[in-house]
């Protein structure tokens, strides 16, 4: 059988997300593309061949020909339309940020467990990165030994948008820091320090982040929006025995002239491809089989990267670290 899949949303991520589950995902169709932009929901399906188009999320999220739906709509919607599907009966991938708020992730966490099974994977896609995967490993087969630290940074060429802070670079950019450093050491986080440089033009400046984990471990992580020179994200993980680090993926080197130069991507999309095709793959086999991904993101997730970015932003305003307080985990997400 065909797994009929929505995508709500068909902006950049949108787009993507529908091209994948087009001509990527063996078992799905994209029944439909729905955007407030009748416009651009009509590009993207033009694009990709969908079924259908529309505008009104939640009326899609319930039509009986829609099986699925994955959402890449704003971030505000998120919870909103996570619960639409909890209620609906039907699996939901959610573009990260699962919510804007840990209240809000509760809320979607609650309905999950009334509900009595999982309905929502959240989309931190870089679980599904070779880069982290390898990195797992050398934990669990003991190359590394005991992890001791983690460096990261997250450079973009410039801010998504003029009203962009710092604190957004902390709940906005950094959660998916937050997820995958915690799913590579297999831990959570005790505190949070936070730190912003100064910038001499105005744009919003470097973030650095210094997380303290309950097995004793430092991790810290470094956003910075405005790195102009081309999207960047690399990784490395110190052990006892042993560290690993995470190479610049570029696929030719230029020797010219005395000199040596490497391109980088504009943006995350061509560097994080392949971890989104597998994370859909991974969701279609979750709709058809009702099995969670072993390792993707669940409700759980979301909340605890939602949680550790409010202490973020706390920590950056008020000047001083912060404890990161939590529910204790559900047995259903265990």
């Amino acid at each position: 059988m065909t797994t009929r899949i929505a995508v709500i949303g068909a902006g950049l991520m949108g787009a993507d997300h529908a091209k994948i589950v087009a001509e990527e995902l063996p078992g799905a169709s994209l029944q439909v593309v729905c955007d407030m932009d009748g416009a651009r929901a009509r590009k993207v399906a033009d694009a990709y061949g969908a079924e259908d188009v529309a505008s009104d999320p939640e009326g899609v999220i319930a039509r009986s020909d829609v099986d699925a739906v994955i959402v890449a709509s704003p971030d505000f919607t998120h919870a909103p339309l996570s619960l639409a599907c909890i209620r609906a009966g039907k699996k939901v991938l959610c573009e990260k940020p699962l919510a804007q708020s840990s209240a809000e992730c509760l809320a979607v966490m609650q309905a999950e467990q009334k509900a009595g099974q999982r309905f929502v994977q959240v989309g931190f896609m870089r679980r599904f990165d070779q880069s982290y995967i390898e990195m797992r490993r050398a934990i669990a087969d003991g190359t590394l030994g005991r992890p001791l630290m983690m460096h990261n940074f997250h450079r973009n060429v410039e801010t998504p948008a003029a009203d962009f802070t710092g604190a957004m670079a902390i709940s906005n950019s950094a959660p998916h820091e937050f997820d995958v450093v915690r799913h590579v050491l297999g831990t959570e986080y005790a505190a949070i320090s936070a730190f912003q440089a100064k910038r001499s033009d105005g744009l919003v400046a470097p973030v650095v982040m210094v997380l303290e984990t309950t097995d004793g471990q430092i991790v810290n992580i470094e956003i910075n929006n405005n790195a102009a020179y081309g999207y960047d994200v690399r990784a490395e993980l110190v052990g006892e025995k042993a560290s690993i680090a995470m190479n610049h993926v570029a696929y030719t080197r230029l020797d010219r002239a005395l000199g040596t130069h490497a391109a980088y991507d504009a943006d995350w999309r061509g560097r994080y491809f392949e971890a989104y095709r597998r994370q859909n793959r991974a969701f279609l086999r979750f709709v058809e089989t009702g099995e969670f991904p072993a390792i993707a993101s669940s409700g759980w997730e979301g909340y605890v990267a939602a949680v550790v970015a409010e202490a973020g932003v706390r920590a950056l305003i008020e000047g001083r670290r912060q404890l990161v307080s939590m529910i204790e985990k559900p047995e259903f997400y265990a």
